[in-house]
């Protein structure tokens, strides 16, 4: 177990359970600057440790449901909206779930997008991030479903990497109806992940050789 402090509030985070990166802090900020959760409902899908439902809950909303897909970071996330002390409905499920769940006011993502070849299956820590050969298995389907999770006036919030075309992800939330734009981004160097996967990229002509560095995006989703 290891303990992570995102500015005034701890977070333990479990073996097996993704601890919050630079993604999550980037998606994190955008939440806060927007304002977007104060007295809304929200959705956060994928929850992981729990920071962002968390984060939401201390913003003012006024229900946060949160799903993951794995039992370790649901039990992870549940026991850190007690430690904060804020009022967080921790619940295993993904986004058919998610849908069943009904329309948010505000829906937060960082679904796993790293491209990889790796088999999808189970709820072990690498489901994470691996999200099959172009990192879009989640997103995808995400980008698909937003009509059904976001109410009318609502938002969503999705951060991602270059390597999964965040571009794909603003067309197709457009082509949903959605109006759609990037809204924060950051160039990180690689961590153990992307490293671990920066030859393959490579050879498929995702990454430039010898560059070790990505762009992180939020993109911001309005439904009319």
């Amino acid at each position: 177990m290891t303990t992570v402090h995102p500015h005034t509030t701890a977070l333990e985070v479990d073996d097996g359970v993704y601890a919050p990166q630079d993604d999550s802090w980037l998606l994190r900020g955008e939440l806060v600057a927007s304002g977007l959760a104060d007295g809304r409902r929200v959705l956060d899908i994928c929850t992981g440790s729990g920071i962002l439902a968390i984060e939401a809950a201390r913003r003012g909303a006024r229900e946060v449901l949160a799903l993951d897909i794995s039992p370790a970071a649901v039990a992870c996330a549940a026991r850190n909206a007690r430690l904060a002390g804020v009022d967080v409905d921790v619940r295993r499920g993904g986004l058919d779930d998610a849908r069943a769940a009904g329309q948010y006011d505000l829906v937060l993502a960082n679904p796993p997008y790293v491209p990889s070849d790796a088999p999808l299956r189970g709820t072990g820590p690498d489901r994470a991030w691996e999200a099959g050969a172009d990192g879009r298995v989640v997103l995808d389907q995400l980008c698909a479903l937003a009509p059904d999770l976001v109410a009318p006036g609502g938002a969503m919030l999705i951060v991602h990497s270059e390597f999964s075309v965040p571009a794909r992800t603003t067309r197709m939330l457009s082509d949903a109806g959605l109006l759609a734009a990037a809204v924060a981004t950051r160039v990180i160097g690689f961590g153990p992940v992307m490293t671990a996967h920066a030859d393959r990229l490579e050879a498929a002509g995702l990454l430039e050789a010898g560059r070790r560095t990505e762009e992180l995006v939020v993109i911001r989703a309005d439904r009319r």
